[in-house]
């Protein structure tokens, strides 16, 4: 059996690689989970610009939902709101 390549998906060197480790290692439960939390954020909002741009006449509440719609997927966002978003 042909034994894959190992490829190096990191550009960071492994010295730094082990101090950002040892970081998160030592990071709290609760400084994890803010993290978490901002990225996520952070990316809705990429993605709700993203929506702006392809409906420049929608409002907020359009935005949301039409976003709630391609986070959830079609059938959760129905069975969660009961209606479907205008896209």
């Amino acid at each position: 059996m042909i034994k894959p390549k190992k490829t190096k998906l990191t550009d960071t060197p492994k010295e730094i690689l082990e101090i950002q480790y040892d970081l998160y290692r030592k990071m709290s439960p609760a400084k994890k989970f803010r993290i978490i939390c901002d990225a996520y954020s952070f990316g809705q909002s990429l993605a709700m610009a993203g929506i702006r741009m392809q409906y420049p006449s929608a409002n907020q509440d359009d935005v949301w939902k039409i976003w709630a719609k391609r986070h959830l997927g079609e059938e959760l966002y129905n069975k969660v709101y009961g209606v479907k978003a205008d896209e």
